[in-house]
């Protein structure tokens, strides 16, 4: 049965939340599901640092584009303030001033 509250959606007890984006369909969505699910909890960790790697790299190659006076630290720096947000950045690096 499924459990609900005063204003709250109506949920079936342990279901699964589908995180699938609203242009695939429900096949996709499985055969994605059980692909990752075949990769087990090692090959799925390092799906994530491949790309945790590959963002990074995109994430750097657009500050050189933007800015291709900088330095590698300089580089690092700017890519920290773009995965951080202003204000943990300020926080981190207190004075330093960097364009994204």
């Amino acid at each position: 049965m499924p459990e609900s509250s005063e204003n709250s959606i109506p949920r079936q007890r342990n279901a699964r939340c589908s995180l699938a984006p609203a242009d695939t369909s429900p096949e996709a969505a499985r055969v994605e599901r059980l692909a990752l699910e075949r990769l087990g909890p090692q090959g799925r960790m390092k799906l994530t640092f491949e790309l945790i790697d590959q963002l990074r790299t995109i994430v750097e190659a657009g500050v050189r584009a933007r800015h291709p006076d900088y330095t590698p630290e300089q580089i690092r720096l700017a890519r920290n303030r773009i995965y951080w947000g202003d204000d943990f950045f300020r926080q981190v690096y207190p004075g330093v001033e960097i364009e994204t």
